[in-house]
Order: structure tokens, then sequence, then C-alpha cells
């Protein structure tokens, strides 16, 4: 949680999360499928209950958030939530309903499967239309279709609720998002976000570029370039 509120104290008002579920369902806020790496802990969330996953600590600190956690204590801001893995599709539709919080998030996952078994499951709670992101084969139809390839699926992807594409910067040392892979994005009515940019030229050459969000670890220099091109504006306070 101190993660979250630094980017709040510090003016943003766009957060990214990851989620998992427990084995008893309950959703949590971070990155990897086990403990085993930043906590206290062994195991995969997955096959833990939640009252093990809660006695866990962040570098032997901090607890492990609930998603729950984070959209009710920022109420003004908007969230960037990545599916993880396949459990936590129900957890992550009944925490939307629960708080309310359908126009201040954006969903997006490494799989297409996840993102279309989540969009079946909104019309359970909600006929607001819910920001998704598109999957990895929208993704690939879209660099496609940059380089001259088929429109007719992205079409039908933009108009299903899909607002953007979250992609990388690059593979390796070879561009991902180009001029071309924007302008085509845009055409589609697409927004483009890259991540995960900790390099100042490159958070330059991608905004120089118009694309529309940069995922970050550096917070304070991206910030500083935004700053310095007259594209900061900052959450105002609580």
């Amino acid at each position: 949680m101190p993660a979250f509120q630094r980017a709040i104290d510090l003016g943003y008002r766009y957060l990214e999360t990851d989620v998992h579920a427990t084995a008893d369902g309950v959703l949590v806020a971070f990155h990897d499928r086990t403990l085993d790496r930043v906590t206290d802990r062994r195991g995969a969330i997955a096959r833990l209950p939640y009252a093990q996953v809660a006695k866990a600590r962040i570098a032997g600190v901090e607890p492990i958030p609930l998603l729950e956690d984070i959209l009710g204590s920022w109420p003004d801001a908007r969230v960037n939530i990545d599916i993880k893995e396949a459990p936590a599709i129900a957890p992550l539709a009944a925490a939307l309903h629960r708080t309310r919080a359908w126009q201040r998030v954006c969903i997006t996952s490494f799989s297409t499967r996840r993102l279309a078994a989540l969009r079946a499951r909104l019309p359970l709670f909600t006929d607001q239309d819910v920001c998704t992101a598109l999957g990895p084969r929208g993704v690939m139809a879209l660099r496609a279709r940059s380089a001259g390839g088929p429109a007719a699926k992205l079409v039908r992807l933009a108009s299903t609720g899909v607002a953007c594409a979250q992609v990388p910067y690059g593979l390796g040392r070879v561009p991902f998002v180009t001029e071309a892979f924007i302008a085509q994005a845009h055409e589609l009515g697409l927004k483009v976000h890259a991540w995960t940019v900790n390099d100042r030229a490159e958070m330059e050459r991608l905004l120089d570029l118009g694309v529309d969000g940069v995922m970050t670890d550096d917070l304070l220099t991206l910030r500083d370039v935004l700053t310095a091109r007259g594209q900061w504006y900052p959450a105002p306070p609580p």
C-alpha cells in the first residue's frame, strides 16, 4: 500500500496492479504467482487460503493488499488491472460489482481467453461499458494491420468494449511501438499504452510518437519528463 500511496502523493491519478485469487477466492493485488520472490513466505497463491497469504510480508514488512483495499483507499484514482490467472476472473467481477468501480478501471491480461471470460461475466452485474484492453491476439492483429494486414477483426474488437492496446515498448532492441502502430490504433479508436518504460530517452521517444499512456517503475523520471513537456496534470490533493 505505501507504493500506491507514494504514487498518489506525487500527483499520479492512474495506478496499475496485477491480481491473483487465493484458493478460497480472495482477490489480492500482487504480481507473482508465488510468494517466494518478494515475501517472507513460500507457495503458490492459488493453492493457499487467504489466511496464510495474509501472513506474508513483502520485504518482511508490508502485507499484500486486497484489490478492494486499493479501489476503496483512493476512490478518485483510475486503476489498470492485469488478470494473471483464470481463477481471478470471478472474484474480480464480484469485486468490481461490490465497489461499483466499473467506470474507473481498465482490465487487461496476457490471455485473450481470460479477457473473453471476464467480458462474458460483466453483463451479469452491469449494463455499463467496462474498459478492457486488447488481448495478445488482438495486439498481434493490430501489429499486422500496421504493416498492411486486414482490419476486420480489430474493428469487431474495438466495438465490444476494447478501448486500448497495452504493449511492450520494445522487443529487445527492436521497437514494438512505432509511428505506424500508433497511427493504426488511433484510426480504429484505440489508445496505446506502453510498458514498462524506465528510460528517459525512451519515454521521450514514445511521447513524441503520440503514445497515450506510459507505465513505469520510475515515477520521478516520468513526472519530470511530462512536466518539462507541459503534459503533467497532477491530481488535486484529497
